[in-house]
Parts: C-alpha cells; sequence; structure tokens
C-alpha cells in the first residue's frame, strides 16, 4: 500500500507571469509520473473551495511535480494564487481526461489566446521531440498579458504574435495571423487551437477552409472530472459527449462551438455576484491556516 506523505499538493515553487496570471510548481508524484499533455487536474485551493479543473503545463517525473498555469477571474482561482510556496493545497486529482495523441505530422500550428497557451506548451515540446516543425500562433489583449513567448520561441520553428490593441506584434486577432499565413501559401497538417470559445470556433472555420485536421481543447462548466455530473458535457459530430472523459480535446470542425458557448455562460452572473462578495471580505480572510510545513 502507498503511503501519502505530508508533502503531497505542496507549491515548490511559483512565479508571476502576467497580470492576474500565476505559475506553480506542485509536489505530486503519483501524477507527475502519469500525466500526459492534454490531461488536467481539478483541485481545490482550501477546504471550503470549488473544485476547478486546470491543465497541466508540465511535469518533472525525478522531481515529482507538475506544473499549472492559471488567470485569477473568479473566487477558486484567486484563492489559488493567494497560497504560496510551502503551503499545501487542500486537494488535487488527476490525471483527467485523454492525453493528445503526438507523432510526426510534419508541420504542427498550435494557436492559443490569453491563458490557452499554458495548454500548448508541454504539447509544442513533444510535438517538437516527434520530429515535427512546430509554429505557434499565440494572442493576447497587449504585450503586457502575453505569456511563455520567451519559452515557446526556444521551442517552436516560428511563433507568430497578435494583439488586441497592436503593442505588440499584428495588430488584431490571431485568427487574422493565422489567415493570413494560410492565405501566403503556408501550409500545416495538424492545427491545435486553445482559448476563448469564439477564437477557437473561428480557427475551425479557417482551417475548415485549407482542409486542415484541427483540435479544440475545451474547457466548459466542470464539476467531478470523471463523466458523472454531465456538467461538461457538449455535442460533437450531433453526439453528446463529455469533455472530462472523452476530452477535453475533440475534432474543432465537429464540435457544435454555438452550443458551448450558451453553456459556458450560463453561470456569468452567478459567478460575478459570488466575486463581488468574496472581493468584499477578501482582506480580512485568514489564510495563515492553510497547512504550511
Amino acid at each position: 500500500m502507498r503511503i501519502i506523505n505530508k508533502d503531497f499538493n505542496k507549491i515548490i515553487d511559483k512565479k508571476i507571469l502576467s497580470q492576474d496570471v500565476k505559475w506553480m510548481r506542485i509536489y505530486h508524484p503519483f501524477i507527475a509520473e502519469k500525466a500526459q499533455p492534454g490531461q488536467f487536474i481539478i483541485l481545490r485551493p482550501l477546504e471550503d473551495s470549488e473544485r476547478i479543473p486546470l491543465t497541466i503545463a508540465g511535469t518533472d517525473r525525478v522531481a515529482g511535480t507538475i506544473e499549472i498555469i492559471f488567470q485569477e477571474v473568479g473566487v477558486t482561482t484567486k484563492q489559488l494564487g493567494m497560497l504560496e510556496v510551502g503551503q499545501i493545497i487542500h486537494n488535487v486529482a488527476g490525471p483527467l481526461g485523454r492525453a493528445v495523441h503526438i507523432e510526426k505530422y510534419g508541420r504542427v500550428v498550435l494557436i492559443t489566446g490569453g491563458v490557452g497557451a499554458a495548454f500548448i506548451y508541454w504539447m509544442a515540446k513533444e510535438f517538437k521531440n516527434k520530429g515535427n516543425s512546430v509554429w505557434a500562433v499565440m494572442g493576447a489583449r497587449s504585450a503586457n498579458l502575453l505569456i511563455l513567448e520567451n519559452e515557446m520561441n526556444q521551442i517552436c520553428d516560428k511563433v507568430l504574435i497578435a494583439t488586441d490593441d497592436g503593442s505588440k506584434g499584428t495588430k488584431g486577432f490571431v485568427t487574422k495571423v493565422l489567415e493570413d499565413a494560410l492565405a501566403s501559401g503556408e501550409r500545416a497538417d495538424l492545427a491545435i487551437c486553445a482559448g476563448p470559445v469564439m477564437m477557437m470556433k473561428n480557427v475551425a472555420a479557417i482551417t475548415k477552409k485549407y482542409n486542415i485536421k484541427t483540435i479544440a481543447s475545451l474547457n466548459p462548466i466542470m464539476v467531478d472530472g470523471t463523466g458523472m455530473c454531465g456538467g461538461c458535457r457538449v455535442t460533437v459530430g450531433e453526439k453528446v459527449m463529455f469533455a472530462c472523459v472523452d476530452g477535453p480535446d475533440f475534432d474543432a470542425h465537429q464540435v457544435d462551438f454555438d452550443e458551448l458557448l450558451r453553456r459556458t455562460g450560463f453561470y456569468k452572473k452567478h459567478e460575478q455576484c459570488s466575486l463581488e462578495r468574496y472581493m468584499k471580505t477578501a482582506s480580512s480572510k485568514d489564510f495563515s491556516s492553510t497547512t504550511k510545513v
């Protein structure tokens, strides 16, 4: 019988990548041993936190650690962001979901917006190790919100940048950069996109015109991560699928993105109200009781 020691779920390292975006390395050798690119974990920062899914951004099997990158947008991610090195995340479950199939395709283009870069970072390394030419098309609202650019430049054959305000790279969206590249005669054998739902919908429309196999990494509402609650259901090829066990990666040309947009927006008002209540009381919260070793 395996004995779990007191350091499990311990935050080993932490960095701020950009405004509200943080990176953490967590000690969890069981997950580190099994995880593959494309899989995720579900965690609760504190005992009374909600459960949230986060992409595994990398592992170190020797050290027994996993990496996560997240943006503080709601109550739970803000609670997670307040934890410091040495503290223990209340619980972490994983690896969950199906891994991305990685082989030699030729040229693989990875398209991301915002924190979606966390999803493609580990994947880019593995596709490159298989002998692929790897391109990245990365977008953010502005240059100061762009994450992992330097890291992706070290891995990829080419990195193209788009910012909404034009502060770096092409002014506009990643879809414009992608379409311009394909229209100029560049080719791709596989495209993978991760980020806002509307961005992925538009990427799928572009790659369909060029007959490029495309995978979308979906992040719908998710509770248990094991297929029991049904909260993460999506329609793919007119069939109901569950992102936690059937995905989170699906054929982007088969995903019903309009349905996904409606479902992901269903709790926006509730989330905003919850965040407002949390922010009013956050200054008086005492996180010192969170386990620290």
